[in-house]
């Protein structure tokens, strides 16, 4: 409550009637009290809160311009176990924040709140077309039909349950879905985006055309072409890249990535005359970038792609049909369109650490690293971060085979335990 009260303060101040907030939320059942509580704080510090249910993130960042909101909030801890949930905050249009107003959120939470009375309380309300405004921008937002493609969609019993299935049908495909029965407790658990081997089982059991895995909030989306192999984040943005630098509306020429893609991405776009522009990890720094340049398409590795033109932010659904609509356009299989990029072999070890920024810059860890980058002699690459958000430095190698990237990592994770 008193986090909302201080959004309310932050990113309302400058309404010319009272605040108007879109607020959504993914199943899982601690969802349901945390919507609850944002809504009476919103409501007790004079907004007006609009609620529009289970919805995908992107649902909330395109309703909270669609509705003309002057904030909005999506209640979710995306790919995470069930247990843990988030909250986060779009600005007016559906952007995200820049850090410096979110510090100022955080600094209005210990402010005395304000609490008006009477007829300047807030209301709630539900919108009952919310997830119908969503699904007539996707309708929009992608041309060319998706008739006669099967796909089977892993819903990971998330945000995307029931709205995924009725874009992708009403594209035109036959949808086969699953884990689409979220009941609270079962988001993200053994399937969706960060689980494929269900969906893998799946593709070839129907044999479908292509297979499409969402997370907890859909806002990302991984694929699995005809064989069953895995089709990742690098591997679509290639795809994409390539379409869009075909019609011409790749603007510049440019993609956006960041260094956790593969060097084969690197190595795909350079033969295909389009400059790969890399960020730090993390989907603000992509949007930052593409913002900043007016670039047309953007992404990582995990599946969560951009495409300004027609979103504010990562929308895994969007993705899917993109992606699907490329292969009906082309009347290529999934296989052959991803073959455009050669994978170089990835090792990635996620160490857990007392204090992963003090770690990561520890003297016996960089000594390491320079002794394994002399090692990879230019024919690969090591990355060492923090975590974003747990006590975890992550230990990525790419090289030549699986069994050098393996043993490097491995090398360089053991000194970043002992540290």
């Amino acid at each position: 409550m008193d986090l909302a009260s201080a959004a309310v303060r932050v990113l309302g101040a400058h309404a010319k009637l009272r605040p108007r907030v879109v607020v959504g939320r993914d199943p899982r059942a601690s969802g349901e009290l945390l919507e609850a509580a944002l809504c009476a704080g919103l409501a007790a510090a004079g907004a007006d809160a609009i609620r529009v249910g289970v919805v995908p993130t992107p649902a909330v960042a395109f309703l909270t311009a669609d509705y003309r909101a002057d904030f909005g909030v999506m209640i979710s801890a995306s790919h995470n176990p069930m247990p843990d949930n988030g909250i986060k905050f779009f600005a007016a249009g559906g952007h995200k924040l820049p850090d410096d107003v979110e510090d100022a959120i955080e600094s209005a939470m210990h402010e005395e709140p304000v609490r008006p009375i009477g007829a300047a309380v807030g209301r709630i309300v539900d919108a009952t077309d919310a997830a119908d405004r969503y699904l007539a921008h996707l309708a929009g937002a992608v041309s060319g039909s998706l008739d006669g493609l099967t796909l089977v969609v892993d819903c990971a019993h998330g945000a995307a349950s029931h709205v995924g299935p009725r874009a992708y049908e009403a594209a035109g495909a036959k949808v086969i879905a699953i884990h689409a029965d979220p009941d609270g407790l079962n988001i993200n658990d053994g399937c969706g985006s960060t689980h494929m081997d269900k969906l893998q089982a799946a593709v070839l059991e129907h044999g479908a055309d292509l297979g499409l895995a969402h997370d907890g909030d859909a806002d990302r989306c991984l694929a699995v072409d005809s064989t069953g192999a895995v089709v990742d984040g690098d591997m679509i943005m290639a795809i994409l890249a390539l379409a869009m630098h075909e019609s011409g509306d790749l603007t510049d020429g440019v993609l956006v990535a960041t260094v956790m893609s593969n060097l084969g991405l690197h190595l795909a776009m350079k033969s295909a005359g389009i400059e790969l522009k890399v960020t730090g990890v993390g989907d603000r720094y992509v949007l930052e970038e593409l913002r900043a340049g007016g670039y047309a398409l953007g992404g990582e590795q995990s599946g969560h792609i951009v495409v300004p033109a027609v979103g504010t932010t990562g929308d895994g659904v969007l993705t899917g049909l993109m992606l699907a609509a490329r292969v009906a356009q082309t009347g290529r299989r999934l296989a052959d369109l991803a073959a455009v990029m050669t994978v170089l072999p990835q090792e990635l070890i996620n160490v857990p650490v007392s204090d992963k920024h003090a770690v990561a810059v520890a003297e016996e860890v960089l000594t390491a690293v320079k002794v394994a980058e002399s090692e990879l002699d230019g024919q690969g690459r090591i990355l060492l971060r923090p975590s974003g958000t747990e006590q975890l430095v992550r230990v990525m190698v790419e090289a030549p085979t699986p069994e050098s990237a393996r043993g490097i990592a491995e090398r360089v994770a053991a000194v970043v335990a002992g540290v």
